[in-house]
């Protein structure tokens, strides 16, 4: 007889696989109905004969030949994502039901350009669900960086300091308030004091569509806390040329995570939380002169 570990390790493994299979699914059914439209005088010819093969049949008289369908090849991201998910017993932080609300935005938008805060056991999960995108990384522990880019160098990660502690968050949230924070502008030239300044140019000249916020640490007092990270999400998303940013952030059952980001991702843009997780829609606050800070 399994043991339960046994029994729980192998459920894990299904329903991981389950997971990528059905992502898998929507790309190569999003990929190949833009590929028919794109084509003219192409159509589609399902014959009895090749029920598992789908053909391109042209209904140009100067051509009668048959191309077959290219749209069944594993990208390589999600191929790799598979093997490593299937061959170790590290569960991710998030649920299934919570990396399910985020994966569900991503197979609409990717690919796209997705900032996460923190690196970790499910960033090659994030990498490969926004296949052909960009997928970046900031993580406040260089040693970790090192660690995770030894078994996955294919993660784009960028080391990152803190200056805050959790027991600051009262403080913070009363500076927060200030009319200073409510002006909308490049992180980089905020008089907040809750801006975070000091991560890399590109991460500040990119527009991003979707921002996961799960770092930096925050469950004690010394930790540096997500205060300014939830704050300089959704100073980005606002800052952002046009268009609309989804956040989303983790941990919501601590009080920081809680406090923060309704006040700073506002409850007005609220569109979903599943167990830990909350998703914000932030439109961008440059296209529309005079949007208050929150709805």
């Amino acid at each position: 007889m399994k043991s339960k570990a046994q029994f729980s390790i192998n459920l894990k493994l299904v329903l991981i696989c389950s997971f990528f299979l059905g992502i898998l699914l929507l790309i190569m059914r999003s990929s190949f109905s833009s590929f028919e439209p794109s084509i003219p005088g192409i159509h589609l010819s399902n014959s009895t004969n090749h029920a598992q093969e789908p053909q391109l049949t042209t209904t140009s008289s100067a051509c009668s030949s048959v191309v077959t369908a290219t749209c069944n090849k594993t990208p390589p991201s999600l191929a790799n994502a598979l093997i490593h998910y299937a061959t170790t017993n590290i569960t991710p932080q998030q649920t299934f039901s919570e990396i399910s609300v985020s994966a569900r935005v991503l197979a609409k938008k990717s690919p796209c350009n997705f900032l996460v805060f923190g690196l970790g056991h499910d960033s090659l999960m994030w990498t490969s669900l926004n296949h052909g995108g960009r997928t970046v990384f900031l993580e406040e522990d260089k040693a970790w960086i090192g660690q995770i880019l030894e078994r996955l160098p294919t993660l784009e990660s960028y080391h990152v300091e803190y200056d805050t502690k959790v027991h600051q968050a009262d403080e913070l949230m009363k500076i927060g308030m200030e009319e200073e924070c409510k002006t909308v502008s490049d992180p980089r030239f905020s008089k907040c004091q809750l801006a975070l300044k000091n991560f890399p140019n590109e991460v500040y000249d990119m527009e991003w569509d979707l921002i996961m916020v799960d770092a930096p640490t925050g469950w004690f007092d010394n930790a540096p806390g997500r205060m300014g990270a939830i704050y300089t999400a959704g100073l980005m998303a606002r800052n952002r040329e046009e268009g609309e940013t989804d956040v989303f952030v983790h941990d919501v059952d601590r009080v920081v995570e809680d406090k923060f980001s309704n006040a700073f991702l506002c409850e007005g843009y609220l569109r979903e939380q599943e167990g830990r997780i909350r998703h914000f829609n932030i439109p961008s606050h440059r296209t529309r002169q005079g949007r208050t800070f929150c709805p």
